[in-house]
C-alpha cells in the first residue's frame, strides 16, 4: 500500500544513519562554533539559541517534578523567563531552577550521542519536535518568532539540504551548544560579581539551600565542563577513526 510504503521510507529516513563526516569537516564546524561563541556579535545573534535551551530546560524539569507549567517568554535581549506554578520551596523548584543553565550542554551531549552514531536526521527532527512542543508554552510574539525561525531553519535544512550541507549544519549546531553551554555561566558571575543579577538562577538556588551561590556557579560550570569533554570525544569520533583511535 502507498501509504505504509510511504511510511516505512520516512522511517528509514528518519532512523538510518548517515555516512561518515570528513574528519576536516568535523574539525571546520568546531573552529566556526568557537569563533561564534567567542566574538561579540555573532555570540549575540546565536545566543537565542541557548536561550531557547536554557527556557526550555526549566520548563521540562517543572513539568517532570509536577510543577504547573505556566509559560515561557523570550526576549530580543536574549533574556527568558519560564514561569511554573507550585510549591516555592523543596526539590521540584531546586530541579527546575538548576535545570536551566546545564540544559545547553546537556542538549548538546544528547545530539554529540546521535551524531556519533551518525544520525543526522533524527536529530533534526528531534530538534523541530522539541521546538514545536515549546511553541505551545511561548507567552510573548518575539518569542513565538524566535521558535518559528528556528524551528523553520533546521526542518529546511533537514528536508531540502544535501547530505553534505545537513551534515556540516547539525555538527556545527551541536559543537555550538557544548561551547556556548558554558560562556553564560562565566557571563553570569561576572554579572553577579558587579551585583547586576540579585535573582539569578544561583541567588535563587542559595535561598533554597545551604549552599552559597558561588556554589551553584561552580556546579553549573563543572557540568558544562563536563558535557563539553564528552561531547567533544562522541564528535571527534571521525577525527579519531582517521588517525587510528578509536574513543
Amino acid at each position: 500500500m502507498p501509504l505504509i510504503d510511504g511510511l516505512t521510507t520516512l522511517w528509514d529516513k528518519l532512523l538510518g544513519a548517515q555516512p561518515d563526516p570528513p574528519p576536516l569537516l568535523v574539525l571546520l564546524t568546531a573552529v566556526v562554533a568557537v569563533a561564534v561563541v567567542a566574538t561579540r556579535l555573532p555570540w549575540r545573534i546565536a545566543r537565542n539559541a541557548v536561550t531557547i535551551a536554557h527556557e526550555g530546560g526549566h520548563a521540562l524539569m517543572a513539568l517532570l517534578t509536577g510543577r504547573r507549567l505556566r509559560g515561557i517568554r523570550l526576549h530580543s535581549d536574549t533574556s527568558g523567563l519560564t514561569l511554573s506554578a507550585g510549591r516555592p520551596t523543596g526539590p521540584g523548584m531546586i530541579l527546575t531552577l538548576l535545570a536551566g543553565y546545564v540544559a545547553p550542554s546537556l542538549i548538546g551531549l544528547g545530539g554529540a550521542w546521535l551524531l556519533a552514531g551518525n544520525r543526522i536526521t533524527l536529530l533534526l527532527w528531534v530538534a523541530v519536535a522539541l521546538l514545536l512542543a515549546m511553541l505551545v508554552m511561548i507567552r510573548n510574539v518575539f518569542g513565538v518568532l524566535s521558535l518559528l525561525v528556528t524551528g523553520g531553519v533546521v526542518l529546511a535544512v533537514s528536508w531540502y539540504a544535501s547530505p553534505q550541507v545537513q551534515a556540516a549544519f547539525a555538527w556545527t549546531s551541536v559543537w555550538f551548544l557544548l561551547f556556548g553551554g558554558v560562556r553564560p555561566v562565566i557571563e553570569l558571575q561576572r554579572m553577579r560579581s558587579r551585583g547586576r543579577m540579585p535573582e539569578s538562577d544561583a541567588d535563587q538556588l542559595a535561598r533554597l539551600t545551604p549552599f552559597p551561590p558561588l556554589f551553584w556557579v561552580t556546579v553549573f560550570l563543572l557540568v558544562s565542563l563536563a558535557a563539553l569533554g564528552a561531547g567533544a570525544l562522541l564528535l571527534a569520533g571521525p577525527i579519531l577513526t582517521d588517525a587510528g583511535l578509536t574513543v
